[in-house]
């Protein structure tokens, strides 16, 4: 590759370099879809204390059953069964806004539920920062893009907690198939030993590397709506490792169920395709049968309802 994964210091945009900074958030967001933010404002100490109990719990709750499962799948890919659906993860889900589930998960610790609702807190502050810089970057009013993800309840906020165990036989499963993110922002706190998320660039997939104590930032379809295809999506992928077992913690700031996503107005060129405009729900659900797949026909399917209807949607 000629240019090399995006990073940035996010000090930087406090100093005289802050011009450059913005235009490497700027090229990061319109050629990347992705890029790994540093001094971002989370506190190293709650990122060691985060990955060491997510590292304890996968250990004392989750681990045996995933080897049970692990198996069955080595043994079944083996005798020739399809594995080409399966991914390599174990995963649970915690759900912060509108309504947090943190307290009905279970196996889950006080103390590890205290310290992921403040982590959560503080995802949710640095995705609402990063929004902004974005709004900043494409000429939008400070907070439009917050302010787009508001259904009638504000915007949606989650976290997947993820282990990617070593896998005896990568060539039967990835660890998780390539896909693009439904939703607007993602925050990824990710192991810094342990590689395997790539994504495709320019026909090649490209690793993103691993670093102690960043953040990974990866625009979702709906800030691909909103900004009208000036910022994209990226698809992506987990490869499964042989050795290792790697930590992934991915939280997603997205609208509210209720919330109608349409290209930002300011955005829209005369004369050109824009993208469509829908209700965030319903997108979700063609999403969840169609997740491993194009986005480009789930946005045709879209625009394709938006027809049919011929009803304009409420906005308020």
């Amino acid at each position: 590759m000629e240019s090399s994964f995006p990073i940035i210091n996010m000090e930087k945009l406090n100093g005289e370099e802050r011009e450059s900074a913005m235009a490497l958030l700027r090229e990061a967001c319109e050629n990347w879809g992705f890029f790994e933010i540093l001094n971002h404002g989370i506190s190293r100490e709650t990122m060691d204390e985060v990955e060491k109990l997510t590292k304890d719990h996968y250990r004392k709750c989750r681990e045996q059953r995933f080897m049970e499962f692990a198996s069955k799948a080595i043994e079944d890919g083996t005798k020739g069964a399809d594995t080409s659906n399966l991914d390599w993860e174990s995963t649970f889900f915690l759900r912060h806004l509108p309504v947090s589930n943190i307290s009905d998960v279970p196996d889950l610790d006080d103390h590890y539920r205290s310290v992921m609702k403040q982590f959560a807190l503080e995802l949710e502050n640095l995705a609402e920062r990063l929004l902004d810089l974005l709004c900043e970057n494409l000429g939008l009013e400070k907070e439009y893009l917050k302010n787009a993800f508001c259904g009638s309840k504000g915007p949606t906020f989650g976290t997947k907690v993820s282990n990617y165990p070593p896998c005896p036989r990568p060539d039967l499963v990835k660890g998780l198939r390539a896909h693009t993110d439904a939703g607007g922002i993602i925050l990824l706190f990710q192991d810094d030993r342990v590689s395997g998320l790539q994504l495709l660039k320019d026909g090649e997939w490209v690793d993103v590397p691993p670093m102690r104590h960043s953040i990974v930032v990866n625009i979702g379809d709906q800030l691909e709506v909103i900004t009208n295809g000036k910022y994209k999506s990226v698809e992506h992928r987990v490869i499964a490792q042989r050795d290792g077992n790697r930590m992934s913690i991915a939280s997603f700031y997205n609208p509210g169920s209720d919330a109608v996503i349409f290209p930002a107005p300011a955005l829209v060129e005369k004369k050109k395709d824009t993208y469509p405009r829908f209700v965030f729900e319903d997108y979700m659900n063609l999403y969840l049968r169609h997740k491993f797949e194009a986005k480009e026909p789930r946005f045709e399917a879209m625009k394709s309802m938006e027809t049919i209807s011929g009803q304009p949607i409420a906005t308020s």
